[in-house]
């Protein structure tokens, strides 16, 4: 088969779309930098004393970024007035701080079942332009947040930019995955997380004190992500529209082939013309697949579970619960400005990602994965073992760092990205569209869980927490190498055999669906 070129239409389409991806990874980074600014904020605003505040900073600070330290207690029986209404006060806030953080996902939970949905009514490239609509009311909500109630007005901004990220999350994904040639198809579909972590760092970097994390400029910062909204949209009339939806779902061949034209530089684009005409008979012989059918038939359960299994081990194998704990394990290695460590997380997440660009084609999804379970379960381990004997050996911290930063790296060989395109390759045209959003959904929500249960399980577990994502990680590494078949150039039927020979089971599948286009390409 001959190497597909990588043509500017080609280059400028995906890019756009990732500008997408970009507000994800900032809308993710951005609330964490401020969060002692913003705190101090809700306290202003909700009229808490200057005294309280300053209990209250102490209790919130603790319990929510130094989480190797536990948190001081409180006397449980106040003895005056003043302490018992301070004790409400500090749960006020750490609640109103909780919901800032939290009512991003739930907002995501709620829009990833439509991300599909909408990209088939109103095409790919109109569907994105409506989201960023929600992207900008979210972010002129955070913009003007110090102008008026503040925690209500950041609480249902982030609400309304997780809709947006929960839409984005399934669209980036299908757009890019249906404009890319077969050759780089899974090269581009890591370009998504690629965008998501540098918005992360790119977040990171804006939020320090002294550029826009001040006291004075913390609602720009927050309001920041209208601009890639505003680029996109505008850089978005210029993009083709996906061929593959131009001739499957609106049976429009000459616009599919012209907006073919335009992505491959080519006149000859009939490779992909049949590859989209076998789908399309494929398509209309195989009826939609409804969410409830992809557990109750027998053809599609061992594919959703497998998926949904991925999407978890991404979420559950503890890398949120690093960038909570990163910044304390630098403190306490003696690092004068943590932050700068933390950054260089981001850095590190940035560059791993980037690399599993060139190896996804080149070394196969399963192995990738696999390979970046194991080394984060390892990393785990000595994570707490560092976190444990710190106090005993001073150079114990050192341990921890060298441990988080490949903990980050081997995350993004593997678990970060592969979980995101292998749904897709797992299912034909018909279940495909309900796959990707239950996926995107279990995803969301285990996010959610992680979100909202991390503070107390850290405050449970102690140094010892690693030891927990250790055995998860461990969980989730066996049921890959078990369960999980290879799909890097393999066609639909191939990966559905896989399947069946990994459950034991002969059953012939309903509908024996080539789907090339999908795998990767027969030469690499």
């Amino acid at each position: 088969m001959t190497k597909d070129k990588v043509t500017g239409t080609l280059v400028f389409a995906v890019v756009t779309a990732a500008l997408g991806s970009f507000q994800f990874g900032y809308d993710i980074g951005v609330i964490n930098a401020p969060q002692e600014v913003i705190i101090s904020h809700y306290e202003y605003v909700l009229g808490i004393p200057l005294e309280d505040r300053k209990a209250i900073n102490n209790y919130t600070i603790n319990s929510t970024n130094d989480l190797p330290t536990i948190p001081y207690l409180r006397d449980s029986t106040p003895t005056s007035l003043a302490e018992e209404e301070t004790t409400t006060s500090t749960s006020l806030i750490t609640m109103l701080w909780s919901l800032s953080v939290s009512s991003f996902a739930v907002g995501g939970m709620i829009a990833s079942f439509f991300g599909g949905w909408l990209g088939d009514q109103l095409g790919r490239i109109k569907a994105m332009l409506v989201a960023n609509v929600l992207s900008l009311a979210g972010a002129l909500l955070m913009g003007f947040s110090k102008l008026g109630p503040s925690h209500i007005l950041i609480i249902s901004g982030r609400s309304i930019s997780g809709l947006y990220c929960g839409l984005i999350s399934g669209l980036v994904p299908m757009y890019i995955g249906e404009i890319a040639p077969t050759t780089l198809r899974g090269a581009l579909g890591t370009l998504h997380q690629l965008a998501i972590v540098t918005g992360i760092l790119i977040s990171q970097i804006v939020g320090l004190n002294f550029i826009l994390g001040s006291h004075e400029q913390w609602h720009i910062l927050l309001g920041l992500s209208a601009l890639p909204a505003i680029l996109q949209s505008l850089l978005l009339l210029f993009c083709p529209e996906s061929p593959r939806y131009l001739y499957i779902k609106l049976d429009e061949e000459v616009k599919a082939k012209k907006s073919l034209k335009r992505l491959r530089g080519s006149d000859d684009v009939t490779k992909d013309i049949t590859e989209m005409r076998k789908e399309k008979e494929e398509a209309s012989s195989e009826q939609k697949v409804s969410i409830i059918q992809l557990f109750t038939n027998s053809s599609y359960r061992q594919s959703i579970i497998v998926a949904l299994m991925l999407h978890m081990a991404q979420q559950f194998s503890g890398i949120n619960a690093i960038f909570y704990y990163s910044t304390s394990i630098f403190q306490t290695a003696g690092i004068s400005q943590p932050v700068y460590a933390t950054i260089g997380v981001g850095a590190v997440n940035m560059v791993f990602t980037a690399i599993s660009v060139f190896l996804v084609e080149k070394a196969g999804r399963r192995s990738l994965f696999l390979i970046g379970m194991s080394g984060m379960f390892v990393c785990a381990i000595f994570m707490s073992v560092g976190l444990i004997l710190l106090n005993k050996l001073a150079w114990m911290s050192y341990v921890s760092m060298v441990a988080i930063f490949l903990f980050v790296s081997f995350f993004e060989i593997g678990p970060g990205p592969i979980p995101w395109f292998m749904v897709a390759e797992f299912f034909s045209q018909g279940p495909r569209p309900a796959a990707l959003a239950i996926a995107a959904f279990s995803n969301w929500t285990c996010n959610f869980i992680v979100a909202l249960c991390f503070q107390y399980i850290a405050k449970f577990c102690g140094p010892y927490v690693f030891f927990l994502f250790a055995g998860v990680v461990l969980a989730f590494t066996l049921f890959t190498f078990f369960k999980v078949p290879e799909t890097k150039g393999k066609s639909f039927e191939e990966i559905a055999a896989e399947f069946r020979k990994k459950s034991g089971s002969a059953q012939a599948p309903k509908a024996a669906v080539e789907m090339e286009f999908l795998g990767a390409s027969e030469t690499v």
